[in-house]
């Protein structure tokens, strides 16, 4: 047997001999198959420098992207009602009424305030009975000439807002609520026992307009708006109606809440003066300087109709400081709701900021390498 050649250990790859193969194998050395071509894969692929760049633009994209809406979205414009609705105010009150075998009521007159509740305490001081029924239609006087078939025909076919009958010496209880519109209308009541009421056992509710029949909310502000523009008052049943409007203050400056007399009718900055000079407004309230100062603005409107309200103070209705009061008729739908998101100043420039760093830490990444740097490897291939 010939002796084992010894063997050779081969010396570790320098770069020198790594690039030996790149720079001695080139493109135009390599030949495709026939109808094919070589196409250079390092060709298409991104330079070094932007290849190390391209994550930092994209963080710094992203950060603006969703940084800009989410601290947008943290504040909000206050919010009020595209449209004022009116409410009714209760004014209860509590009376008590005798009934005597006279027969009589005593008293004969109890006065209510419209919008509220009237509970009647019922008693009975004689040895009789006696009934409280009292009529459902307004400013009515039945005729002491009715018979009894009459005038019991008469409350089955209109109805009573309250039918109580009290037992000799028993005491009994009449809760009546009035429409918050009827202020100034009256109501009679009589006793339905045969021949009481023709011998004089009736009398009359009237009801006071002492307070508001229905009450509306109003807001003025810096910018020279009512918020909201548009009250509504829903199909009262009777007229006049009487109206509250509780005005707040959310600003600085004064203002006034004037309601024109005319409904269905446009007032124009320069023409209010002289139309108020002849037809002198429902109500013009001041309204005092300083967020949080109210007033209540009180007015009788007579008819249906639209009636616009102003704010008086020179240059406020020109810079559209005006509304629409509507009342028994149906405003039109408000328009769509815009966003109430505040891009403030500060979010604007934090997020200028925030792209700003983000394509400096780029630049510097594209001209100076890995940012941060890759660590060092001791590692070697043989």
């Amino acid at each position: 047997m010939g002796s084992a050649r010894p063997r050779r250990l081969c010396p570790p790859r320098t770069g020198t001999q790594r690039g030996s193969y790149n720079s001695h194998i080139n493109r135009a050395q390599v030949r495709p198959p026939s109808g094919e071509t070589v196409s250079d894969e390092r060709a298409r692929r991104l330079s070094p420098p932007l290849r190390r760049a391209l994550p930092w633009l994209i963080a710094a994209l992203l950060l603006t992207t969703f940084g800009l809406p989410s601290a947008a979205a943290v504040t909000h414009l206050p919010t009020f009602p595209m449209i004022g609705v009116a409410h009714p105010e209760a004014k209860n009150s509590t009376t008590t009424v005798n009934l005597t075998d006279a027969p009589a009521f005593n008293p004969r007159s109890v006065s209510a305030s419209a919008g509220g509740t009237l509970s009647v305490h019922l008693v009975n001081l004689g040895a009789f009975n006696h009934t409280f029924t009292l009529s459902k239609l307004p400013n009515v006087a039945l005729s002491t000439a009715s018979t009894p078939a009459q005038l019991t025909s008469f409350f089955a076919k209109n109805g009573s807002l309250a039918n109580v009958s009290v037992a000799p010496g028993g005491t009994a209880w009449a809760n009546v609520t009035f429409n918050a519109s009827v202020g100034g209308d009256s109501f009679e009541f009589v006793s339905l026992v045969p021949y009481q009421f023709q011998a004089g056992m009736w009398g009359f509710v009237n009801l006071t307009a002492s307070g508001p029949g229905l009450e509306l909310m109003e807001n003025t502000t810096d910018n020279y708006q009512f918020i909201p523009d548009v009250l509504y008052a829903a199909s009262p049943i009777h007229f006049p109606l009487v109206l509250d409007v509780l005005v707040t203050n959310t600003g600085s400056l004064g203002h006034t809440f004037t309601v024109s007399p005319l409904s269905n009718y446009t007032l124009f900055p320069d023409n209010f003066s002289t139309t108020f000079a002849t037809n002198p407004p429902l109500v013009n309230q001041p309204i005092g300087s300083g967020a949080g100062t109210t007033a209540w603005a009180n007015l009788t409107v007579r008819a249906p109709g639209v009636y616009q309200y102003i704010c008086t103070i020179s240059g406020h209705f020109g810079n559209g400081m005006t509304g629409l009061l509507y009342v028994g008729v149906v405003p039109p739908p408000p328009p769509p709701p815009v966003s109430t998101a505040v891009v403030e100043s500060w979010v604007l420039v934090g997020s200028a900021v925030l792209l700003g760093v983000g394509v400096l830490i780029a630049l510097v990444a594209a001209y100076t390498g890995r940012f941060p740097a890759k660590p060092p490897s001791d590692e070697h291939h043989y």
